[in-house]
C-alpha cells in the first residue's frame, strides 16, 4: 500500500508542477483539495473553491523575476497514512537560459478525499 500511495503522490506533484509551468490554473487547481491553504511570506491564503486565484497577478510576479519554469529538487515523504501524506520538498525557479533564480524549501500536505489524492496545504518559503 505504501508504494502505491507514494507513486500516486508523485503523480499529483508532477501534474501540479507541469500545470504550474504552463500557468494553466484550471489544471493546477485540479491537483488541489478545497478549501486549499497556502502559507507563504507570513500570510495564510485560503482558496475556498476553484477560480479564486488571479493568474495575471501570478504570471506578473513570476515574470518580473525573470521566471521561465520551475522544477522539483526533492520530494521526500516524511509521514504517510491512508488518508494524509506530508512531503518535504524543495523546488527551484529558473530563467529561460536555465540559470537559477532561487530554490525554496516547502512542506506539502496531501489528503485523500472524494476518491483521490490532492494538495490540501502548502507551506513554502517562496514569496
Amino acid at each position: 500500500m505504501k508504494e502505491t500511495i507514494e507513486a500516486e503522490i508523485i503523480e499529483v506533484l508532477d501534474t501540479w508542477m507541469a500545470a504550474f509551468n504552463r500557468l494553466d490554473i484550471v489544471a493546477w487547481e485540479k491537483t488541489f483539495h478545497f478549501p486549499h491553504y497556502r502559507l507563504a511570506s507570513g500570510n495564510m491564503r485560503i482558496l475556498n473553491e476553484p477560480g479564486e486565484q488571479d493568474v495575471d497577478r501570478i504570471r506578473e510576479n513570476l515574470t518580473a523575476r525573470g521566471w521561465h519554469h520551475s522544477g522539483w529538487d526533492r520530494r521526500n515523504m516524511v509521514h504517510i497514512s491512508a488518508s494524509k501524506v506530508h512531503v518535504d520538498t524543495q523546488f527551484t525557479r529558473y530563467r529561460t537560459d536555465g540559470t537559477v533564480i532561487a530554490s525554496y524549501e516547502s512542506l506539502y500536505v496531501l489528503t485523500y478525499e472524494a476518491g483521490r489524492w490532492g494538495i490540501k496545504l502548502r507551506s513554502s518559503f517562496a514569496p
